[in-house]
């Protein structure tokens, strides 16, 4: 996944959940934070950060904030990346373990029952039903989701449960938006439920999967697996 027009700028402060404010050449500017979540660890005064500038006379800021310097380690905090990333792989021909044919059929944000998943993709043989979740959270080279409560992410794994047991193969994958993390792991400490239904997930026949990405500052792509723990 590639970005356009990508400017380094000093992060300087986050005013809601949208909207921040960084130095661009001097000049404090308002930028849109491609990413709801909290990133509090990530986006700290003077921190380097990376902005997407757009030419759109509609658009209410003329740029948006894809990614943090943090360390030696370049983190991707744009949330519409992990699913761009995982359709890209999937797309070239990367195989999910599990999935034992050639896909012939992709379809993002796909119902079922009450639930939207962020994929549905088929092979010959089998339906199969992908929920992504992005992770940006790293402490001590350890991966963790999420990074705020998610009742939404919840219901998505207990859908996903459902839908293994209708017979669907069923994933999670975890994109992490980073190298350089030894494992990723629920964030119990954040929302113990989330990790309670991950669990109960893997026991219903549920895959869980992750993979790091190589990021730069104008592009994500999927790279390695990375070990899920669970315990």
């Amino acid at each position: 996944m590639k970005y356009s027009n990508v400017i380094p700028a000093i992060f300087l402060s986050r005013d809601n959940r949208f909207i921040a404010k960084c130095e661009i050449g001097g000049v404090p500017q308002v930028v849109h934070v491609k990413n709801t979540g909290r990133c509090r660890e990530l986006l700290i005064p003077g921190a380097t950060v990376y902005l997407e500038q757009h030419d759109n006379p509609h658009r209410k800021t003329r740029y948006s904030l894809i990614a943090v310097q943090k360390g030696d380690r370049l983190v991707n905090i744009d949330s519409q990346a992990p699913n761009a990333v995982l359709q890209e792989a999937l797309m070239n021909g990367v195989g999910l373990p599990g999935i034992e044919d050639e896909i012939v059929h992709i379809k993002p944000e796909a119902v079922y029952g009450g639930s939207r998943f962020d994929f549905y993709v088929e092979t010959k043989d089998q339906g199969i039903f992908i929920e992504v979740k992005g992770v940006t959270l790293e402490k001590e080279g350890i991966a963790l989701f999420p990074d705020a409560p998610t009742q939404r992410g919840v219901k998505h794994i207990e859908a996903l449960i459902m839908a293994a047991k209708d017979g669907y193969v069923s994933y999670v994958v975890f994109i992490v938006q980073m190298k350089g993390t030894r494992y990723v792991m629920p964030n119990d400490a954040m929302h113990a439920e989330f990790g309670i239904a991950l669990r109960e997930a893997e026991k219903a026949g549920v895959r869980i999967l992750a993979y790091d990405c190589r990021v730069k500052a104008d592009e994500i792509i999927m790279d390695e697996m990375v070990e899920v723990v669970l315990q």
